[in-house]
């Protein structure tokens, strides 16, 4: 069984059990969240359950393993015979989901 949900603007293809990053969501670490915005779900039999664009009722139980920041993402730019260098970096918030019990 699976599903497609989508948190932060992207969407995820989880099952239970499987360990998922997402975009930062709010709660502390050990802590457990709802994913609402359920997509599609294929059961076992290979049953498709499709929204339009949600499926009504559908959930995701997730527990939050941790709280994090990616690696620094440097971003370089330079213009040749203009004496032009610009250096900057990024760093994402993410956040790891344990993904528990799919509902329909």
């Amino acid at each position: 069984m699976y599903a497609v949900v989508e948190t932060g603007g992207k969407q995820y293809r989880v099952a239970p059990g499987q360990k998922v990053r997402v975009d930062r969501m709010e709660g502390d670490k050990g802590s457990e969240v709802t994913l609402d915005r359920v997509l599609v779900i294929v059961d076992d039999n290979h049953n498709l359950t499709a929204g339009n664009p949600t499926i009504a009722g559908a959930s995701i139980n997730a527990r939050i393993l941790e709280q994090h920041r990616e690696r620094k993402i440097v971003v370089f730019k330079y213009a040749k015979r203009k004496r032009r260098r610009v250096k900057t970096g990024s760093r994402r918030y993410y956040t790891t989901l344990h993904i528990g019990e799919i509902r329909k």
